[in-house]
Parts: C-alpha cells; sequence; structure tokens
C-alpha cells in the first residue's frame, strides 16, 4: 500500500473571529496548491483513492488536483489524531494507493509512527510525504518515496 500525506496549504491565520473548519486558502495558499497539484498529476496513480478533511481550505487544496473523485471524511477534520486518519485510510490492509489531504499534527503524527522516528515530525503547508509498505525478507517495511515542497518544485 501506499500513502500519500498531502498537507493543505497555507490557510488564513486562525486568529479566533472565522470558524476553523471555514479557513480560507491565501494567495500564496493557491499558488503552493497549483504546484504540489501539477506534481502530484504526474507521478499518481489514476486509481488513487483520495480522502480529504471537511475543512475548506483542504478542499481548496485538492480542488487543484482534481474537481471530483474525492471523499470528504470527517476522520480527518483538524481535531482527529493519527489512529483516525489510519483507519479512515485503510492502512496497511486497502492496498493501492490512497492520497489524504488533511493537518498538522496529524499528518506528522502518521509520519512519525510509520517511519519509527522518536522525535515529533513536522510536515510543511503544502507539503507531500508518501510513504510505501513493502515486505521485504518476510518483513513488513515502511519506506519513504518522496518528500515534496512546494517551494521546492
Amino acid at each position: 500500500m501506499e500513502l500519500i500525506l498531502w498537507r493543505h496549504a497555507q490557510a488564513v491565520d486562525a486568529d479566533g473571529t472565522i470558524d476553523d473548519l471555514k479557513r480560507s486558502l491565501t494567495q500564496e495558499g493557491e499558488h503552493q496548491a497549483a504546484e504540489m497539484a501539477a506534481w502530484l498529476a504526474r507521478h499518481m496513480p489514476t486509481d488513487a483513492r483520495i480522502l480529504v478533511s471537511p475543512a475548506l481550505r483542504t478542499r481548496q487544496t485538492v480542488l487543484r488536483l482534481t474537481k471530483r473523485n474525492y471523499t470528504l471524511v470527517p476522520e480527518l477534520a483538524p481535531d482527529r489524531n493519527a489512529d483516525d486518519l489510519l483507519q479512515a485510510a485503510g492502512w496497511p490492509e486497502a492496498g493501492g494507493t490512497v492520497l489524504v489531504v488533511g493537518h498538522q499534527p496529524t499528518l506528522g503524527d502518521v509520519a512519525q509512527r510509520l517511519l519509527g522516528m522518536r522525535m515529533s515530525c513536522a510536515i510543511k503547508k503544502g507539503a507531500v510525504w508518501w510513504l510505501q509498505l513493502r515486505v521485504r525478507e518476510g518483513q513488513e517495511q515502511v519506506i519513504l518515496k518522496a518528500v515534496q515542497n512546494p517551494r521546492m518544485l
């Protein structure tokens, strides 16, 4: 199974006047989302399942990649955790490729857990971490296939 973690692009600040789920992308965030979507379109399998948090900023991010073929998943909301994300994605039993568009710290927590890191992991806004489960010599391993930041494209 392959799991692609895509953090939403830059959004307006959470200043307490806007419901967190209604925060939209900034102009810079729109650019970040478009850059990363173009990269994903070139590399991601066309049959990948796409799961998206119900937050406006994640929906705006994924719309740069596709206007259809994605599923809003309440378990990916900002207040959820790594266990919720892994269960929603069907890790590792689901097979195939799953793209999850979500939030920190949950995405970083998933990467930390699957890669066996001792320290917390931060995924930058708009960035993608691509993980793959493989079996080698009878042992399951998680490999990091790619890390891509929109500023590096």
